[in-house]
């Protein structure tokens, strides 16, 4: 990570999933990188409980607690669950799932970023949360997936929005969504079967991907989203 300096302190939200444990993988082997903190509902590190706002906090400042952050992912989320499956066609809509879906992928990185943002060190830094192409309003060709798409889509909204707020604040600071690609997680792994060959991925190659799209971020980028080549996706 060359656009940080050196002895950058980083953060991942989300460090237990398959994602999260890439990154902190990659971060680890970066010599340039001065700490690292961990956070997640179980593992090592700093632990937090998603349905506690202060819980979220808490872990906020503990994990600030050694100075400003210069890189913060959020590498949380979720497509189903046992009571869940993305929906194929509107009657499958259900309104517990929609809101859980809606509170994990969109709410939730809002609210760890509200926690994180003002720690962010005010000369270089970035905050980045997994979203996914599928959010893309005008990229949709397909239908379906209805809470899904809805909160990847509220998502990168409200990535538009805090960028707009920090830039206020924090001109040095990078806002972005990060769209990892297939990789083969759980989360993905119902759905792997009509991926095309050679774009289904590994956590460590997408998270590798993702860190090297993020080093080449710039303030003006702030509120974009970007895909694990770098592209810019419309919204």
């Amino acid at each position: 990570m060359t656009s940080l300096p050196e002895g950058y302190r980083a953060l991942v939200w989300g460090a237990s999933g398959g994602i999260g444990q890439a990154f902190c993988d990659a971060l680890e082997g970066d010599p340039r990188c001065g700490s690292l903190v961990r956070v997640s509902r179980s593992g090592s590190g700093v632990r937090y409980d998603p349905e506690d706002e202060s819980s979220i906090e808490a872990a906020a400042e503990e994990a600030a607690s050694g100075g400003p952050l210069h890189l913060v992912l959020c590498a949380i989320g979720t497509l189903h669950a046992e009571r869940y499956q993305p929906e194929k066609a509107l009657r499958q809509l259900e309104e517990e799932a929609f809101l859980s879906v809606m509170r994990t992928n969109a709410l939730l990185p809002a609210l760890i970023a509200k926690a994180v943002v003002p720690h962010l060190a005010k000369d270089c830094s970035v905050f980045a949360a997994l979203s996914a192409r599928v959010g893309s309003i005008s990229d949709n060709r397909l239908g379906g997936w209805h809470s899904y798409r809805a909160s990847k889509a509220a998502l990168n909204m409200l990535l538009r929005n805090i960028a707009i707020e920090t830039a206020r604040r924090n001109k040095g600071a990078v806002i972005a969504g990060l769209h990892p690609g297939t990789v083969d997680t759980a989360l993905s792994e119902p759905f792997q079967g009509n991926v095309p060959e050679g774009k289904l991925f590994t956590p460590r190659y997408s998270a590798e991907a993702m860190l090297k799209v993020v080093d080449g971020l710039a303030p003006e980028q702030s509120g974009d989203v970007f895909d694990y080549a770098g592209e810019r996706i419309e919204f």
